[in-house]
Parts: C-alpha cells; sequence; structure tokens
C-alpha cells in the first residue's frame, strides 16, 4: 500500500522512516509530526531560537542519515531515539557555545553571570540521562498511559490539547496521568529493589 495514500496519522514513525529511505519525499512527514516540539525542546538546552532551528534541521539530517541504523526494539519507539539524537546534538552544539563565549569574555563577573543564566553542562548531561531512562519507564506502561505521559511531560502538550485528542475531560486526563505516575513510582521502587 502507498504511505501516501492512506491516512498519515495512522502510520507509524518507524514505517515512514523506512519507505523514505527510498522516497526521501516521504520523510517531511516525520519532520511535520516533529519539529514544533524539536525546537521546544532544543530551545529549552540552547536558550535561543535560531540555534535551537539550526540543531532541529541538522538533528533531521542526522535521523535520515542513520535511519537504516534504526531498529525497532521492545521499549525503543523512533520517538525516543529521533529525541537522544536532538538531545546530544543539542549538548554539543550547547558546550560549544559555552566555551567560545567563555574564551571572548575576559571579565570573570561575565563569566559568573553567564554560569548563573545557563546549566552546567554536567547538569545537561545528567538531565539528558534522566530523560532516558524516563522514556525507558515509560514504555513499560500500558500504551494508553505512556501516550499521555509522553504528551504531557515528554511533548509539553497543554493538558486541554490532549484531551481533545485523546477524547477525554480534563478531570479523567489528570486521573490517568496520576494513575500513570504511580505505576511508574513503583517501578522505579521495583527496579531499585532489583539492584
Amino acid at each position: 500500500m502507498n504511505i501516501l495514500e492512506t491516512n498519515q496519522n495512522e502510520i507509524k514513525d518507524e514505517e515512514i522512516l523506512t519507505a523514505s529511505l527510498n522516497k526521501p519525499a516521504l520523510f517531511k512527514i516525520l519532520v511535520d509530526r516533529y519539529e514544533e516540539a524539536f525546537v521546544r525542546k532544543a530551545v529549552g538546552i540552547l536558550k535561543n531560537h535560531e540555534e535551537a532551528e539550526d540543531i532541529v534541521q541538522e538533528t533531521f539530517v542526522k535521523i535520515y542519515l542513520h535511519g537504516k541504523k534504526f531498529k525497532k526494539l521492545q521499549g525503543i519507539e523512533f520517538k525516543s531515539w529521533a529525541y537522544k539524537i536532538l538531545v546530544n546534538t543539542a549538548i554539543s552544539r550547547y558546550r560549544k557555545i559555552s566555551k567560545k563565549w567563555q574564551k571572548e569574555s575576559a571579565d570573570p563577573l561575565d563569566l559568573e553571570l553567564a554560569s548563573e543564566k545557563h546549566l552546567s553542562t554536567e547538569d545537561i548531561v545528567l538531565e539528558s540521562e534522566t530523560k532516558s531512562i524516563t522514556a525507558d519507564l515509560i514504555s513499560r506502561l500500558p500504551k494508553p498511559l505512556a501516550r499521555l505521559v509522553s504528551l504531557y511531560y515528554i511533548e509539553d502538550k497543554p493538558y486541554k490539547e490532549i484531551a481533545e485528542k485523546e477524547s477525554l475531560t480534563i478531570p479523567a486526563l489528570k486521573m490517568k496521568l496520576f494513575r500513570a505516575k504511580k505505576i511508574l513510582k513503583d517501578l522505579v521502587n521495583n527496579d531499585k529493589n532489583k539492584t
């Protein structure tokens, strides 16, 4: 079946990525799906909209060039793989910008102010690792709850938008997210007890 003839919302990201390797024009579907959320995430790391847009473009190029390497495994969705590429690319750029800015700044007070404004490299790496662990935990939730948690906590979608998309009332959505958080907490506790 031709991807362009089907409802694009029903096609999984992995299928689009695979098809786009033979028909590059199809990759635009993934760009349209993720560009806005990627820019928000990159702005959160880089604190600069233009830099964030550059990083998002670079990320999509990397995703496409490394598309053949992606393997759908249990707990590894296209989305978490793509976000990892985005975060790693943004962190690399952040490190370069920080080093350049620090070299250009001769005033120790400027350096002190810069360290207050921006997260340290270690903080960014820690945040990235935390998100990777979180993605693994979310993948262990029942699929409907995992989708809600991803939309709210990872993609930063507002309650109203999620509720409309999932045909839920806002109180029902909050209750499901509360239940998901409890399951996640139990998973974390079980993982700690195993080690």
